[in-house]
């Protein structure tokens, strides 16, 4: 597929929104037909562009969505989006009205927390739709698994909140799995103690996209949380993971604004990390750190140009990087340059981006600016 053309920007994204189609409708096809589908739409839907990514979603079948924070829901009910919405990071006392008034799916992470939130809920005369999330040994959000049951105690007996999932987020589920099964037996462990009356209405989620790798249908899960395998990019290289053939959805382009011939031993942009050992031709992209190519890919990427692979010379800037366009003769003043994506046989995808950048493709797709224009290609494109 060849990049668009748009005539009002310098930098640029390309969504492929039947390819989001593709990927959902071949997980969903993975997946028990009783398992729900919980779209993660956070962080601008990964980069990718909210709301249009996520009405894109719906379209494609997904069941719910879960976001960061209040104001990514709110985002979603001002389109109007009426799914469900889970928030996936603790509430602050702050937002909490907030939640409430949006009838959001709030995750509870400490009996402090759910206290506020049922005094809140009593004060608007609401119930408010709550999830526990358990740390079964990430160290970050969730109730440390030892004290969940006085948690889930506490939820039980509260007349505002209505209890609807139990879930957990394994830490390593793209790399270590032994690790990622203490985790489960753990969680597992504590849900069984969870009458069965009571956990057949709850929504009980633990795997994200890495996680189907270790996913089974006869496991009491009803529910996964699925993000970068939607956006084409499966996780890990699991063989499950690799047979459902997810497309990238994103790519990456910008457009030359100068070429200029430059002298051996000329050196290039900031502090002359490179020195040109030969006479050489350059182009100037305009595209740099303030979009979303990070310094740590300074004269160690490349950029594709007339389908040809031209190293990155010298820093990374904010606004310019300067790429080696010597052996491409026909290179001009208005020509796409792509940073992720294909032109040609050529492809620079996600996961050598990131080896140039010391990232994970989370980082690269999330650090994609505002100021670079989302262009969305739909099935009549």
């Amino acid at each position: 597929m060849s990049p668009a053309s748009p005539h009002v920007t310098r930098a640029w994204v390309e969504i492929d929104l039947p390819a989001i189609d593709r990927n959902v409708g071949r997980i969903k096809q993975a997946l028990p037909p009783h398992v729900r589908y919980v779209a993660v739409v956070k962080a601008n839907a990964y980069g990718h562009g909210m709301p249009e990514v996520a009405t894109r979603l719906l379209q494609a079948g997904v069941d719910c969505f879960a976001v960061a924070n209040v104001g990514e829901a709110a985002r979603l009910r001002e389109v109007g989006h009426e799914a469900e919405i889970l928030l996936l990071s603790p509430t602050l006392p702050a937002e909490m009205p907030r939640a409430i008034a949006l009838g959001l799916d709030v995750t509870l992470n400490s009996r402090d927390e759910a206290q506020a939130i049922e005094r809140c809920a009593a004060a608007a005369g609401r119930q408010v739709r709550v999830h526990i999330k358990v740390d079964t040994g990430m160290g970050r959000a969730g109730v440390w698994h030892a004290n969940a049951r006085e948690l889930i105690a506490y939820v039980r007996t509260a007349p505002h909140l209505d209890w609807r999932g139990l879930y957990t987020h394994f830490s390593e589920a793209d790399a270590d799995t032994d690790f990622t099964a203490e985790q489960r037996r753990i969680f597992l462990a504590l849900l069984a103690e969870v009458p069965t009356a009571e956990r057949a209405r709850l929504l009980v989620h633990a795997d994200n996209s890495a996680g189907l790798e270790s996913f089974s249908a006869a496991s009491p899960f009803n529910a996964v949380r699925i993000g970068l395998m939607q956006y084409g990019l499966p996780p890990s290289a699991g063989s499950f993971l690799a047979s459902l053939r997810p497309e990238p959805v994103l790519s990456f382009h910008s457009r030359v604004v100068l070429v200029k011939d430059l002298p051996a031993g000329t050196a290039i942009s900031y502090n002359r990390t490179k020195v040109l050992a030969r006479a050489s031709r350059v182009a100037i992209v305009a595209v740099g750190y303030g979009d979303g190519v990070p310094t740590a890919a300074s004269n160690r990427g490349s950029f594709l140009l007339h389908g040809r692979r031209c190293p990155i010379l010298g820093r990374v800037t904010m606004d310019q990087t300067v790429i080696d366009v010597t052996d491409v003769p026909a290179a001009a003043v208005g020509d796409i340059a792509t940073i992720l994506g294909a032109q040609g046989t050529e492809r620079i995808t996600v996961g050598e981006f990131c080896a140039w950048a010391d990232c994970i493709p989370w980082e690269a797709l999330c650090t994609l600016t505002q100021r670079v224009q989302r262009v969305y290609r739909t099935d009549r494109t």
